[in-house]
């Protein structure tokens, strides 16, 4: 069993570190060595309620196997445990001889006099490219506190003990036999251990089951593991995934919980693992049980939610537009009944939106994307019958759009190369019907025949004509970007007909619809004109239709945003 620990600088002087041939030679720049001294000079250790201890500044882990009694070979994190050594021996040499702390000793492999060079790493030594950079990293400490000791409010004793006594490093001892096998696996694409990797460390190790048997320690630990792995292949379903998040997070999804749990602002990397150390180490079965068991709880949670249809939808809605945190919902579904919870789901949204006027929002306001998002959601809830999902998964992954859905007069929005095969596509929804439908087809025919669509003037004349047609029932397109003319489309789809007439645009979405691709509700009984009066003028997008679209928006929302004109 790996067995992983914390352990300051200081508690490391008693071993012997060897640097087997695998790992790669010192590499670190100068940047990354004031980096590191920057981030620990900056770290401020504050006490932990109700203890005598405080929090300290945490190295990334050193992954070792021992080789004999206090020497370790170092599996992963070489480059990190030499820097701290060279900066512990700059910091050695304030004292005489006698007073300077016994140090670690590191001894790579490839280089036989390593360990005699890094009793002396401010001497230069170009016998190997190691040891250049070995000096260059000592010479760029030695740099970084001098030039901190000329500013009045540095302490040198203080960084001294900062360093020496809260900064520690995780150490992760692995029990495996082949180091090399561990190495290739944590350095492919280098891939460091993950709060997730170091915190299932803390749960499964053995010094959890002090008391009772061997078999039972065994067959709980067997139980966890499972119950782990449950819970990851679980949070590996995307729709169940980007329900809840929306960051791109292909393993450990586990740790999601864990974060929660913590709800730290702290910005180290580790801060979760620290969190679950304190709670964990040296405590008893039972106290790893009741985090077990906390863990488990939100699982349960998160899965009750997504598998009720209603909270589903509506705190999708809520994590997606941020209107509240994950850890909030869980804690007030926690307290309330179902129907309580659900009552104040409902004023979370009516509060993002409060003062939001529904026909304020128009193509350039920040809240229309998500007011639309909404009306699709709603609409989805009002079907007693319906029993689709919404895919969160597909909405966050891909980009969407506000869509126009009667086209702006605008001929740049249609590139050179696009005019012919825009010009044949709209050819056939002319009304020939209307008095200027057939001078229409006759002056496209004409622009095709003689290729005179490349002349901007010409093009721009008959585009405007040929949209006025289309639009003609919508008093010229007056407020083309209120909300009453838009609609929520993925970005794809939308920038691939870029400004085409009505009836384009809905072939266009029949078509993404009948071969599988998600078309929010609302938007396609926009373009199938399910408000219009039978039989619809399915070529033009009028202003009865708009008035129709207008009087859904309202009839649907109006329960969480303002609806007076």
């Amino acid at each position: 069993m790996n067995s992983i620990e914390l352990k300051t600088l200081t508690e490391l002087q008693q071993y012997a570190f060897y640097i087997p041939a695998y790992q790669r030679g010192y590499r670190w720049t100068n940047q990354e060595v004031n980096d590191l001294l920057n981030d620990i000079y900056e770290f401020i250790p504050r006490e932990i309620n109700d203890t005598e201890d405080k929090t300290w500044y945490c190295l990334q882990p050193i992954v070792v196997k021992n080789r004999s009694n206090q020497e370790y070979e170092v599996i992963d994190g070489q480059q990190r445990l030499t820097t701290a050594y060279l900066v512990l021996y700059y910091l050695n040499q304030d004292f005489v001889e006698k007073r300077r702390d016994k140090l670690f000793s590191i001894d790579y492999e490839t280089r036989p006099d390593s360990k005699i060079f890094l009793e002396h790493p401010e001497n230069e030594n170009n016998l190997c490219i190691d040891f250049f950079y070995i000096h260059q990293a000592y010479k760029a400490i030695e740099n970084w506190f001098e030039k901190k000791e000329e500013e009045n409010s540095f302490d040198k004793n203080e960084y001294r003990s900062k360093l020496k006594f809260h900064t520690k490093v995780i150490w992760y001892e692995t029990m495996e036999d082949n180091p090399i096998t561990v190495f290739t696996r944590l350095n492919i694409g280098k891939i460091s251990l993950t709060n997730a990797e170091l915190i299932k460390a803390l749960f499964l190790n053995s010094s959890n089951f002090r008391f009772g048997d061997e078999d039972r320690m065994r067959l709980r630990q067997i139980e966890i593991a499972n119950e782990w792995d449950n819970i990851e292949t679980s949070l590996q379903n995307d729709k169940l995934w980007y329900f809840l998040s929306d960051k791109q997070k292909e393993d450990n999804r586990i740790e999601y919980i864990f974060d929660l749990i913590n709800d730290s602002v702290d910005t180290d990397t580790y801060s979760t693992f620290r969190f679950f150390y304190a709670k964990l180490v040296g405590k008893t079965e039972s106290d790893m049980n009741k985090y077990w068991e906390e863990i488990q709880a939100y699982y349960q949670r998160f899965n009750e939610w997504f598998s009720e249809r209603e909270l589903y939808h509506k705190i999708g809605f809520i994590l997606t537009i941020k209107g509240a945190k994950v850890k909030e919902l869980y804690d007030k579904s926690s307290v309330l009944r179902k129907s309580e919870f659900i009552s104040y789901i409902d004023e979370v949204i009516k509060k993002h939106y409060k003062n939001l006027n529904l026909f304020d929002l128009d193509y350039e306001n920040k809240n229309t994307k998500d007011i639309l998002l909404l009306y699709n959601i709603l609409t989805m809830l009002q079907n007693e019958h319906d029993a689709s999902y919404f895919p969160f998964d597909d909405f966050k992954l891909n980009k969407w759009d506000i869509e126009h859905i009667a086209s702006r007069k605008d001929s740049n929005s249609i590139p050179l190369a696009n005019r012919e095969d825009w010009l044949k596509d709209v050819r056939c929804y002319i009304d020939k019907e209307k008095d200027e439908g057939p001078e229409l087809i006759i002056k496209l025919d004409e622009m095709l025949a003689n290729g005179t669509f490349e002349k901007e003037d010409e093009f721009t004349n008959l585009f405007d004509k040929i949209t006025t047609h289309f639009n003609q029932y919508m008093n010229e397109l007056e407020d083309v970007d209120g909300i009453t003319n838009l609609a929520l489309l993925d970005q794809k789809t939308n920038r691939g007909y870029k400004n085409a007439v009505f009836p384009l645009k809905r072939k266009t979405i029949i078509e993404r619809d009948k071969t599988g691709g998600f078309v929010p509700i609302c938007t396609k009984n926009v373009f199938l004109k399910y408000f219009s009066d039978y039989p619809p003028k399915v070529s033009f997008w009028t202003q009865e239709d708009r008035e129709k679209y207008e009087q859904d928006l309202v009839r649907v929302l109006k329960k969480y945003l303002e609806v007076n004109k």
